[in-house]
């Protein structure tokens, strides 16, 4: 059952405000870490998921393998990242944030918590569980988005 309109509304504003403020805080680390969007989008994925195939890393990123490749490269050239062989399978390697780039890394790591300053300690269970919930389910109707598109004739399909 969906709750109330006008509750629903207003909470469906604060959740675009948050995305809104959450993609300008991504330009602000890109852009004081002098990567692209897609760079820092990388970065995010590995600093909260852990090392990734390149293969699952291009699906995170909705990305072509050969572009996320190039961009694999280009943050392995500033020591941000690197590709580690896989013991099993000589053809793949695992991406992760080695020594280096978790140094260059601490700062960014140390701006996002201060987002929670503004809430009491005793809250943080709370608000932790409703973000999660709240993912969960916009990765749930984002699937829907994406499953529901049909491209029309001669556009391309996109990852």
């Amino acid at each position: 059952m969906s709750p109330p309109a006008a509750p629903r509304d207003a909470a469906t504003a604060a959740l675009r405000e948050l995305i809104l403020a959450g993609e300008r805080y991504r330009l602000a680390v890109a852009s004081h870490l002098d990567l692209t969007v897609n760079e820092s989008r990388a970065v995010s994925h590995l600093l909260a998921r852990g090392p990734m195939g390149q293969t699952d890393l291009a699906t995170a990123l909705g990305l072509t393998t050969s572009a996320t490749t190039t961009l694999v490269d280009r943050l392995e050239r500033r020591q941000l990242v690197a590709r580690v062989p896989d013991p099993t399978d000589r053809r793949r390697s695992t991406v992760e944030i080695p020594e280096s780039g978790q140094r260059r890394l601490q700062q960014v790591r140390d701006w996002m918590p201060r987002a929670f300053d503004v809430i009491s300690p005793a809250d943080l269970p709370e608000v932790a569980d409703l973000l999660e919930t709240l993912a969960g389910s916009l990765l749930e109707v984002t699937g829907d988005i994406e499953a529901s598109r049909t491209p029309t004739p001669g556009q391309r399909k996109r990852r």
